[in-house]
């Protein structure tokens, strides 16, 4: 055999042993597997809108929304509401009438004098706002006290998550682990202890003092206290959260705005009893919001001229906020807040506004509806290719 013969065997032989690896390998396949799923064959419903379907259900919209708004507008008509803007009660030289843009209510009778303030002082650090106000009518059980901020962002994402729940919870997190986590910026002290509870949210607290009620209208001219209480203003949920600390006393200080009020060097103060500050953890999520601050569920609040004294260090003019006091009850739908009533009423109107329309539209020039079986993209197609009798391969 010659030499190119044995090159052309041995040539033949690498083919045919290519062929069968060929052979051995399978062809990949990227087609979905036929399953009714993958190729959308699954069942399905779709309703024919039609004037009879759908002119009803206009009509029934509106008969069921336009009642229920009229029905929340009542609940929230009912609830009786006296709120004070004292934002600029620091700024009172004398007993005056609060401005008519500092406060507005809502009682069942008409409320003849507007309340009034003062900027009574004891001396250098011990003053406070002064509010004397009018109930012309008898309200409660039960009577609740808020507080209401503006122009506060408490739902600022670097706010929201500057605190520790490990601390909160009442662990004695240590130093390196507060300075690493996420209180940023009030972490730790220049002395590097951990800031106990640590984060913006805490050390922005709302710390002003709002005594109770104490109503002045007695013809013997004896004051008669309104109690109102602290317990029950936190939901169930933060008092499961928040717990008393395993921290030891000097082992941690307060944030920068609690060091007025509290020193750690020989007690630190039980976070699990302060419901204050469980509710202003809570952190709300709009600008303006209210937390409450008092209650008292048993007693009712006597019509009459009242005293109420708040201790205000707290800021507000700085950021362009303001501060005020609200004296509200309840009922079975909530608070005072038309906001829900009206927009189901407006809702139930459109419904009903808009079903009249399309109902004349419908009597006077009638749409012709098509038929509903030429909808179906499935049907099988007749074949359009005719015989020719030639073979075209």
């Amino acid at each position: 055999m010659s030499h190119s013969q044995a090159n052309n065997t041995e040539s033949l032989s690498e083919q045919e042993h290519r062929g069968d690896a060929d052979t051995d390998k399978k062809p990949k396949n990227k087609r979905p597997a036929n399953t009714a799923f993958r190729q959308q064959r699954l069942k399905a419903w779709q309703p024919i809108l039609t004037p009879k379907s759908v002119l009803p259900l206009f009509f029934v919209i509106g008969v069921i929304f336009a009642p229920l708004g009229g029905l929340l507008l009542w609940a929230s008509s009912t609830v009786q509401e006296l709120v004070i803007d004292y934002s600029d009660c620091k700024d009172v030289t004398s007993a005056g009438s609060i401005p008519d843009d500092k406060f507005k209510y809502s009682f069942k009778s008409s409320y003849d004098q507007r309340p009034s303030w003062q900027r009574v002082t004891y001396d250098t650090e011990n003053d406070l706002c002064r509010l004397m106000f009018d109930l012309p009518d008898t309200i409660g059980p039960p009577v609740f006290m808020y507080y209401r901020l503006t122009n506060f962002y408490q739902n600022h994402r670097r706010y929201v998550k500057s605190l520790d729940i490990d601390q909160l919870k009442g662990k004695a997190v240590n130093n390196d682990t507060i300075d690493g986590g996420s209180c940023d910026p009030l972490q730790l002290d220049d002395n590097k202890k951990a800031y106990y509870p640590c984060g913006l949210i805490a050390n922005s607290m709302f710390n002003d003092t709002i005594y109770s009620p104490v109503l002045m209208n007695d013809p013997d001219g004896i004051a008669e206290p309104y109690n109102m209480t602290k317990k029950g203003i936190a939901w169930a949920s933060d008092k499961e959260l928040i717990k008393k600390t395993k921290y030891e006393p000097g082992a941690v200080v307060p944030p920068p705005n609690w060091q007025q009020r509290y020193s750690y060097d020989t007690e630190i103060p039980d976070l699990h009893e302060d419901e204050d500050f469980m509710v202003w953890m809570r952190t709300a999520a709009l600008p303006t919001f209210s937390k409450l601050s008092r209650r008292n569920d048993s007693n009712a609040m006597s019509k009459g001229r009242y005293q109420l004294d708040i201790r205000d260090p707290f800021p507000v003019i700085e950021y362009g906020g303001t501060k005020s006091i609200i004296i509200t009850t309840r009922t079975v739908l909530g608070g005072q807040n038309p906001f829900m009533g009206i927009a189901y009423v407006v809702v139930g109107g459109v419904c009903v506004l808009l079903g009249a329309l399309f109902t004349v539209a419908h009597l006077v020039r009638p749409r012709k509806l098509g038929d509903h079986t030429y909808l179906t993209w499935n049907n099988e197609q007749e074949p359009t290719a005719t015989a020719t009798g030639r073979d075209d391969r």
